[in-house]
């Protein structure tokens, strides 16, 4: 594997850089400053057909300053953290500074919001493997899988496995560090019949490598998932309800957030603009995110600016109960930061939940989607419409796959129209959440 990370030296050094990238700016005039900076080292193992595909070793490291001058601001960046590169790209961030439009929006987040609560929120857990382990592990993963009667052909299993460190750290004195790992195994195969060659995958991914799962479970699973794809046909052509899998709706909450956040909403890109307090889901709905929960995959108690991070709730009883905003976004819509420099974190449902075959007693006859294809999402407008592969199911039972249709809607009328969600809760992202059942949304098969 590659040489040995030390996290914790990693940590210092960058913190050094970090303050001494401050000081710098501070002598050369700049009013206000902030750097972020990280590292991250890594190990990727690809194996086909029982062989070994690549080894691929990897390190990155940058740092990123921007600078204030009154409220003109400048940016500059490097991958390389010596002192000297630092001097430059501080000039740089300078000089850019001091010729760019004033922006009355700009500046760092203010310093009373700047995280004091900075605990060890058990993201990093390194994992102590060698090359020849690692190859052990995929070829394992894909042998499970191709040892499936009905399986012809692999794409092959992949192993990754790295950590990283971060520190963010600005002139009002805030300085945060954070250690993290990702660690995560996949397995893709091929199944062929008289009606052509189908494929699907499977994976498992922590930042704890004591919570994957075994190589085993995931290549069966992937040649599971392959082998009930053969002999789809199309889906006729009508309105049918949509049973998304849960490996598919956390994209229905990623378009939901896409539209509450601060950036689309200045700009006036979102279907949700001026919504704040008004209904969009079923008034059994509650959507937030929860950043300090302890080992979860996006946990960190600070934001992109060193703001303290907080339970958000997004979604109060089916009303849009907050937009997701920095401090740049809030400013421009008269408003305060929710902590969301970066993004959402550790997004989780608080719903009613029901099994999946009650779902599909539910539908009754529609459509269970487990793929989708294209990027047919409009943030404007919310119009929704992308290719899609799954099940035909009748009286709530699954008849037989179906591939090569479309299915379209709106992003409004689809979470409002939304019966229910699973208890098969997907848990290997940062969006926890279970299958969709939407009422109603139009079919273009044959």
């Amino acid at each position: 594997m590659a040489q040995a990370f030390d996290a914790s030296a990693q940590q210092t050094l960058l913190t050094t850089r970090a303050e001494e990238a401050l000081a710098l700016a501070r002598r050369l005039g700049a009013d206000a400053a902030e750097v972020g900076a990280s590292v991250d080292q890594g190990t990727s193992i690809s194996v086909r057909l029982g062989e070994v595909e690549t080894v691929e070793l990897s390190r990155d490291q940058g740092i990123a300053v921007t600078l204030y001058v009154g409220k003109r601001k400048g940016s500059a960046s490097s991958s390389d953290a010596s002192s000297a590169s630092i001097q430059a790209t501080v000039e740089k961030a300078l000089a850019i500074a001091r010729y760019t439009g004033e922006d009355p929006a700009a500046g760092l987040a203010d310093a009373d919001q700047m995280a004091t609560e900075l605990p060890d929120l058990k993201v990093h857990y390194p994992w102590a493997l060698t090359t020849e382990q690692a190859i052990e592990l995929a070829l394992a993963c894909e042998q499970a899988g191709r040892d499936a009667e009905g399986i012809s052909q692999s794409e092959g299993a992949s192993l990754s496995s790295g950590e990283g460190v971060r520190v963010y750290a600005n002139s009002h004195g805030f300085l945060g560090t954070q250690k993290g790992s990702s660690h995560s195994l996949s397995c893709m195969l091929i199944a062929q019949d008289e009606h052509g060659m189908q494929r699907d995958y499977d994976y498992t991914s922590s930042r704890n490598p004591a919570a994957l799962r075994a190589p085993a479970e995931v290549g069966r699973e992937a040649a599971a998932r392959t082998l009930r794809r053969l002999g789809a046909r199309r889906p006729p052509t009508g309105t049918f309800p949509v049973l998304f899998d849960p490996s598919l709706s956390g994209g229905l909450i990623g378009h939901l957030l896409s539209a509450l956040a601060g950036g689309a909403l200045y700009r006036q890109s979102s279907f949700l603009c001026d919504r704040l307090g008004t209904p969009l889901f079923p008034e059994w709905f509650n959507l937030e995110e929860r950043p300090m929960e302890v080992g979860a995959t996006a946990s960190t108690p600070f934001d992109g600016e060193g703001v303290q991070t907080r339970n958000n709730r997004f979604i109060e009883q089916g009303n849009i109960a907050s937009y997701m905003l920095s401090s740049y976004s809030a400013r421009r819509l008269g408003m305060q930061t929710t902590g969301n420099a970066g993004g959402a974190r550790n997004v989780r449902l608080d719903v009613p939940l029901k099994s999946r075959e009650a779902l599909l007693k539910e539908m009754g006859r529609g459509i269970w989607v487990t793929e989708l294809m294209g990027q047919g999402v409009n943030g404007v407008t919310g119009d929704y419409s992308r290719g899609a592969a799954g099940f035909w199911v009748e009286n709530g039972e699954i008849q037989y796959p179906i591939e090569e249709f479309t299915i379209a809607g709106n992003l409004e009328r689809m979470f409002s129209g939304l019966v229910g969600i699973g208890s098969d809760t997907d848990t290997r992202g940062s969006v926890h959440t279970g299958s969709w059942l939407i009422d109603a949304m139009t079919v273009a098969g044959s």
